[in-house]
């Protein structure tokens, strides 16, 4: 199999590179990055700028994707520069993805996306899920995780102080309202991609405990 990541620097995406390389039916990993990063055995880094893919690298035609992108309203520095990062680059991936071939999708998406929502962040995560669904994957799973547990590379305050109140309480929350670790969401998002179940699939948070 060969297998399409993007998204392989962050949280998650660095635990589904972990477990795809390690897999025994993936003989190749896609991991497009911004940065030059280190060659790894049945893994190809290509460097590529998110504003301007590629479209006939033949890179793309692999038997699945897994899209990991993501980021947050401070990091990003504006609403149009998140929806850029969480909306725009894995609907691009997609479509190239669809172009060359690709029938299988996952997507890291999150707890609450909705397109009507009046909230921005699950808004964009809801719209990026429908311009998904209209294109015509074979199988598409949506994970939808709450909040993520994990070591981060950046610094994000109230996260961190979410995920210690949880952490807490998480024996006498919903299911559904634990954190979920970040190695369980890329098993499920790697497990879509070697399973790919017909017509699209959610994933919820209480699955991901």
């Amino acid at each position: 199999m060969k297998l399409l990541l993007v998204g392989s620097t962050g949280l998650v995406g660095r635990h589904v590179l972990a477990l795809a390389l390690a897999h025994p039916d993936i003989e190749h990993v896609v991991a497009p990055v911004r940065r030059a990063s280190i060659a790894q055995p049945r893994l190809l880094a290509p460097v590529v700028d998110f504003d301007a893919l590629p479209a006939e690298a033949a890179w793309w035609r692999a038997d699945a994707v897994i899209c990991t992108l993501g980021t947050t309203l401070r990091i990003a520095g504006s609403r149009e520069a998140f929806r850029r990062v969480d909306h725009d680059y894995p609907l691009a991936v997609a479509q190239l993805a669809r172009r060359h071939g690709v029938a299988s999708y996952a997507l890291n998406s999150a707890v609450g996306a909705d397109p009507d929502s009046r909230f921005f962040y699950n808004r964009v995560k809801g719209e990026l899920e429908r311009d998904l669904s209209e294109l015509g994957f074979r199988s598409l799973t949506l994970v939808r995780p709450g909040l993520i547990g994990g070591q981060r590379d950046e610094h994000r305050g109230g996260e961190r102080a979410a995920l210690l109140a949880l952490g807490l309480l998480g024996p006498v929350l919903p299911r559904a309202w634990r954190i979920n670790p970040a190695e369980r969401i890329a098993q499920a998002l790697l497990e879509a991609a070697l399973s790919p179940a017909p017509g699209t699939r959610i994933v919820g948070s209480d699955r991901l405990i």
